[in-house]
């Protein structure tokens, strides 16, 4: 029970926050709206370990690994993706994230030696598939500066030093680091880099104070990161990564369930095929070949098959004695 609570939970927070992001566009930069989202994190996250008296001391090595999480999951990777928001709707950002699943895997192969099954590279050509057809569009005048092609290119791009991110935990986990004191550093660091980047910039420290910026900056920090991070890690402990890892594919269909309600999104029949085709490349990704034809029934066919055209060797004995008499 608590596990399919804890799942319901990380897919409505996930799926949700794509459309939040939305709120935090328009008059604050999107790099100080980040500032805000993950100092508050960061407060939050170390508020926990402190309290739960977690051990904070690393070596200098493990911090190097914990700036480059920083960047890569809770820094630069959010900033793209804010920035594919300004030229994409929630739906359309959520979906091409989606394609997280793929990217880590390859990456997996890449920096550890994972073998890759077979199904992942059916999987990655239906998510192709389905991200031409999505943007089919655009792709059909070949309008590569169109703002849609514009916003795939850094979802695309922002998911991919997501997945890097995600390597880098890997190595942290291997390690024997634990997941929130990573997270904790993570953030912390995350938050500095962001503010670092946004003096460079020059970018005014501005604040939005109607209700919308401010109560979606706040779900984002605490729900959207602290809360739903912390659902998904005891997923991963409770029902193992290759269940949890089904979030992924699901909060998609959040996000456009709200995106249609609020953002207006009318869908076309290029669009609706190409969702289709993502979210079942990605089932197939993540859902091992033996599962797969126990779903289809496969087995049970092939099993009938055989029985239809096997004769029994006592029934063939008797007809033989038959015929003897």
């Amino acid at each position: 029970m608590r596990s399919a609570v804890l799942y319901v939970l990380t897919v409505l927070i996930w799926g949700s926050t794509w459309l939040a992001i939305e709120f935090q566009l328009g008059v604050v930069a999107p790099e100080v709206s980040l500032v805000y989202r993950f100092s508050i994190a960061a407060l939050l996250m170390w508020g926990y370990c402190l309290f739960a008296k977690l051990p904070m001391q690393f070596s200098l090595k493990n911090h190097i690994f914990f700036m480059l999480l920083a960047c890569c999951n809770f820094g630069f990777n959010y900033l793209i993706l804010y920035w594919a928001q300004d030229y994409l709707t929630s739906a359309m950002t959520s979906i091409a994230f989606s394609t997280l699943l793929v990217m880590n895997i390859i990456n997996t192969r890449i920096f550890f030696g994972n073998p890759i099954a077979p199904r992942i590279f059916i999987g990655a050509l239906l998510g192709l598939a389905g991200i031409v057809g999505l943007f089919w569009q655009d792709v059909k005048t070949l309008d590569i500066a169109s703002e849609a092609m514009i916003g795939l290119g850094l979802s695309l791009g922002g998911t991919f030093v997501a997945s890097l991110g995600n390597m880098t935990s890997v190595r942290n986990s291997k390690n024997n680091i634990g997941i929130m004191q990573g997270n904790a550093w993570g953030m912390l660091y995350g938050s500095v880099f962001l503010l670092a980047y946004t003096l460079i910039n020059g970018s005014e420290f501005s604040l939005d104070t109607r209700l919308p910026y401010i109560a979606s900056l706040l779900y984002l920090s605490v729900f959207g990161t602290v809360i739903a991070f912390a659902c998904y890690f005891v997923l991963l402990k409770d029902i193992g990564p290759e269940k949890a890892s089904y979030a992924v594919v699901l909060f998609p269909v959040v996000a456009v369930t709200l995106s249609m309600m609020f953002e207006g999104v009318i869908w076309q029949t290029s669009t609706v095929i190409g969702f289709v085709l993502v979210l079942t490349g990605n089932v197939i990704v993540l859902t091992p070949i033996d599962k797969i034809k126990a779903l289809l029934g496969v087995n049970k066919v092939i099993e009938q098959s055989s029985s239809c055209y096997t004769i029994p060797h006592k029934e063939v004995t008797s007809q033989r004695d038959f015929k003897r008499t």
